[in-house]
C-alpha cells in the first residue's frame, strides 16, 4: 500500500511540473506575439544616392588633368571637363553630359580594391591571359559634407629596382548643394564669423579717492574692446560650450557628425570590348546611297560610351571607310544595352560596336 502511496505522489508531482513548464511557455509565446518587431524606416533610394553622395547635392561638374613634372614641381595641364550631372530637389537624376577624353578608352579586366568609406583605391588592369598590364591608386580630398572633392590618380612604376606609384592625373569635383536644415547648420558657423564685430561702449566711471584708487587698480573692469569678441568652440556634439574672450559671444552652432558615407560610384568607364553581342537593340545602320555609287564596303568600328542605364551617350568612329563612319554612329547612338553593376553599384561601360557593310545582301 505505501509502494502504490509513493507511485501516486511521483506521478502527481510529474503533471505538476509539465503543467508549469506548459503554462510558462504559452505565456512567453502569447507575449512575443503581442509586440511584433516593428520594420524601420529606410530612406527612399534615389538617383543620388545610388551614386554614393550624401546630402542635398544639386549640380557636380568633374573635370581631369594631367600631372607633369618640371624643374622638380608637378604641373597640372589644362582642365578638361569629363562630365555634369544635376540632380532635382528630390534627388532625381535631371541632366547627364559625359564628355569622353581621346585616349582615355580603356582596355583589359579591371580590378578594384575599396577603401574603408566605400571609395575605389587601388585598380589593377590585367591581359586577356591574366597578366598585370598595369596599376593605378588613388587618393581623396572630401569637403565639409563628406563627398569627395579632389582625387588624384598614380600609376604603378618601378624606379631604381624599388615600386613607386607616380602621381599622373588630378580630378576635380565642384560640388553644388540645395539649402536644407542640416545645410543651414553647416553654414551658419560662416555666417557667425562674418557677422561685424559690436562697436566698444565706454562705461562713465565715478570718482573716487587716491586712496581707495590704488586698491582698485588691481580689480578694475576691462572694458571690451573691438578685437575681444573672438569666439571659440571647446568639444563636438551637442554638449559643445561656447566660451569668448570678450563681452557678447557669438552663438556658433556644432552640427552633428555628417552620416556614414555610401559606396561611391565608378568614376571611369569601365572597360566591355566588343559589345555587339550583348545588345537589347542593335538597329542596323543606313547604307548612304553615295557609298553604294561608289562600291564602298567594309567593316567600320565605333567606341561607344555607355551611361548607367545602358544607354550609349558617345559614340566615335575609329576605323572603316570615311563614307560609311557617319551612318555607323548614327546607329550606335540608337543601340540599347542592359545596366552593367559591379559591386553592386551601376557603371558606366565603354567598348566597342562593329557595323559590316556589305553591298552583296
Amino acid at each position: 500500500m505505501l509502494r502504490i502511496t509513493n507511485r501516486l505522489s511521483g506521478i502527481t508531482l510529474c503533471l505538476l511540473v509539465l503543467t508549469s513548464a506548459a503554462s510558462a511557455q504559452t505565456n512567453l509565446t502569447a507575449k512575443a506575439g503581442t509586440t511584433p518587431a516593428q520594420p524601420v524606416n529606410a530612406p527612399a533610394e534615389t538617383d543620388r544616392t545610388r551614386d554614393g553622395l550624401v546630402g542635398p547635392v544639386r549640380r557636380i561638374r568633374t573635370e581631369v588633368a594631367k600631372l607633369s613634372s618640371a624643374s622638380g614641381n608637378q604641373q597640372e595641364s589644362k582642365h578638361v571637363t569629363l562630365e555634369i550631372v544635376s540632380y532635382d530637389v528630390k534627388g532625381n537624376k535631371t541632366e547627364n553630359q559625359y564628355f569622353p577624353i581621346a585616349g582615355a578608352t580603356l582596355t583589359g579586366k579591371e580590378v578594384y580594391k575599396y577603401d574603408d568609406k566605400g571609395n575605389i583605391s587601388e585598380m589593377t588592369m590585367l591581359n586577356a591571359d591574366g597578366s598585370l598590364l598595369s596599376k593605378e591608386m588613388y587618393k581623396y580630398e572630401f569637403d565639409f559634407a563628406g563627398n569627395w572633392s579632389k582625387m588624384t590618380t598614380s600609376v604603378a612604376v618601378v624606379d631604381g629596382g624599388k615600386l613607386t606609384f607616380e602621381p599622373t592625373e588630378v580630378t576635380y569635383r565642384m560640388i553644388m548643394y540645395y539649402l536644407d536644415e542640416n545645410m543651414l547648420k553647416a553654414v551658419q558657423p560662416t555666417v557667425a564669423a562674418s557677422a561685424p564685430a559690436p562697436v566698444p561702449v565706454n562705461i562713465p566711471s565715478k570718482p573716487v579717492s587716491d586712496s581707495k584708487s590704488q586698491a582698485n587698480k588691481s580689480t578694475a573692469p576691462v572694458l571690451p574692446t573691438a578685437t575681444n569678441n573672438a569666439t571659440k568652440v571647446t568639444g563636438s556634439g551637442p554638449e559643445a560650450k561656447t566660451l569668448s574672450t570678450g563681452s557678447a559671444a557669438t552663438p556658433v552652432v556644432v552640427d552633428a557628425e555628417p552620416p556614414p558615407a555610401v559606396p561611391r560610384p565608378i568614376l571611369k568607364p569601365v572597360s566591355g570590348g566588343v559589345l555587339n553581342g550583348v545588345a537589347i537593340s542593335l538597329p542596323p545602320p543606313v547604307y548612304p546611297d553615295a557609298a553604294k555609287r561608289m562600291r564602298t564596303s567594309g567593316i567600320v568600328s565605333v567606341d561607344v560610351v555607355l551611361d548607367e542605364g545602358g544607354k550609349v551617350v558617345s559614340a566615335t568612329a575609329t576605323s572603316g571607310p570615311t563614307l560609311l563612319r557617319e551612318a555607323a554612329i548614327q546607329a550606335a547612338l540608337k543601340a540599347r544595352f542592359s545596366p552593367t553593376k559591379l559591386s553592386g553599384q551601376p557603371v558606366k561601360v565603354s567598348g566597342t560596336i562593329n557595323y559590316k557593310f556589305s553591298l552583296i545582301q
